[in-house]
């Protein structure tokens, strides 16, 4: 059995391509950085608050 012509085709792409990709793909990756940083933010600060003042009154 062989491939599809869609497969075994393989299209060279320009240099210009392959940067704007390369674009792209490093912002997405930075967005997705900034948008991990800020959930994980949230949590941390949310948990705190949950456990309230009581958390820094305790006997050690």
């Amino acid at each position: 059995m062989s491939a599809p012509d869609e497969i075994r085709a393989v299209e060279l792409q320009t240099p210009e391509v392959l940067a704007a990709r390369a674009k792209i793909r490093r912002r997405r990756s930075i967005a997705l950085a900034i948008a991990l940083a800020l959930f994980a933010v949230t949590f941390y600060t949310l948990t705190i608050v949950k456990m309230g003042p009581a958390l820094f009154d305790r006997a050690l």
